[in-house]
């Protein structure tokens, strides 16, 4: 079986409302461009990447001389062929080829009749808990979902979700606001919410020592980690050895050089593991026995999926034997999905892992149709900027914090 074609159609669907992070904002939707791998069998199979507000669609049509007639089961191969890490100095392509790795997984999984979690060793569970995804928020433009800002808010929007989906832990995305209030928020949450797990993420953008003074402020909470408080590998070095609460990371260790280093000097305590970032869930497995051996704590990162990427995510969760975490997933907060049946369903805070051949998701090519002219029509947006603070841009560490006493 050989590769005839890859198709890339960007596409942007809407949120709920428009999410704010250290960094700027999820502009009230997703960009994301899907990736369509077909054989000379005629087997399609589906791959899905972000790419902050942009399109990836030309990177895409780029690299077809390198797979047409390339074997899809070859994935080695493949890894090399695509993503050698010294060309990689000049052409890093690891998020480009983790959407053509999704892909080659689903041709295989058809092409044997076989859900991805039985290629990659077997399900050890059936269904996949997620975290609740909390978002300071912007009101959104068709009145249908309010803002998030007040700490009233946030605790109301978290007892929502947990109505709704059943969440029992929850992820405070941070870094909008001063340290101070977004410290009163969390504990706000902590203490509604009691018999739940917390976990906080400002996105590395706060300086060590505020890191180590926040640290500090919530050791008496259920946290199941701090994330990436402070930037960099010594930075969250300096503020592990001051705090007593296990430090987590997507952004400093997300290949296997910066795993290496973390083995050897401990910076974290949990590997986040993101099934873009790392370049594929091969490589994802791979970096979780690593991190068992090393008894380094697992869990599963969410960069903004959809149903698509989502299913890579339940089939890496089913196969970890080390998941020690609630997954990511910013899923909850879209109104549509692009695959057929609609959106998963997240029922008492789980998603079932899928059964069907390959990735177990089919598109819907209407919706895809229907998002792909919205792209058209919207185009893309800068993931770095904040819509409503025009001229805004943080600092790292960060010190221009929103005003939390005033809707923007």
């Amino acid at each position: 079986m050989k590769i005839v074609d890859i198709r890339p159609t960007t596409i942007t669907v809407p949120l709920e409302a428009p999410l704010r992070h250290s960094n700027g904002e999820h502009w009230g939707r997703f960009v994301r461009t899907i990736i369509e791998v077909e054989t000379d069998e005629g087997i399609i199979g589906l791959g899905e990447m972000g790419g902050g507000g942009e399109s990836a669609e030309l990177q895409f049509l780029g690299l077809k001389p390198y797979l047409v007639g390339h074997d899809p089961f070859a994935l080695e191969e493949l890894r090399f062929k695509i993503c050698n890490p010294t060309a990689s100095l000049y052409n890093n392509r690891t998020q480009l080829m983790a959407a053509i790795e999704f892909a080659c997984l689903d041709i295989i999984g058809q092409k044997l009749g076989l859900p991805i979690y039985k290629l990659l060793g077997g399900k050890l569970r059936d269904e996949i808990p997620l975290a609740s995804y909390l978002f300071f928020r912007y009101p959104s433009d068709d009145g249908l979902h309010g803002e998030v800002r007040t700490v009233e808010q946030l605790v109301e929007h978290t007892r929502q979700l947990k109505e709704t989906y059943g969440f029992r832990t929850h992820k405070l995305k941070a870094g909008v606001f001063s340290p101070c209030y977004e410290l009163e928020a969390y504990r706000a949450l902590a203490e509604e919410f009691p018999e739940d797990s917390f976990r906080i993420d400002p996105n590395a953008c706060w300086s060590v020592e505020d890191s180590i003074w926040f640290g500090r402020q919530i050791e008496h909470i259920r946290n199941d980690y701090l994330e990436d408080p402070t930037w960099g590998l010594n930075g969250m070095r300096r503020v592990r050895e001051k705090v007593r609460i296990p430090l987590a990371t997507n952004t400093v260790v997300v290949d296997f050089e910066q795993l290496a280093q973390n083995i050897l000097h401990p910076a974290a305590d949990v590997i986040l593991l993101d099934t873009t970032f790392w370049g594929g869930i091969r490589a994802c497995v791979k970096a979780a026995h690593v991190c068992e051996t090393f008894q380094l704590g697992v869990g599963v990162h969410s960069s903004g999926e959809l149903g698509i990427q989502l299913a890579t995510m339940l089939h890496l969760g089913a196969v970890l034997p080390n998941l020690s975490f609630d997954i990511d997933a910013h899923y909850h907060h879209l109104r549509d999905d692009i695959i057929e049946g609609g959106k998963f369903v997240i029922q008492a805070g789980r998603v079932k892992v899928p059964e069907g051949p390959g990735l177990g998701v089919t598109l819907d090519r209407d919706k895809l149709q229907q998002y792909a002219e919205l792209y058209k029509e919207l185009g893309s947006y800068p993931y770095d900027r904040d819509s409503r603070r025009p001229g805004w841009y943080p600092l790292l560490p960060n010190d221009r914090w929103a005003d939390h006493t005033r809707t923007e």
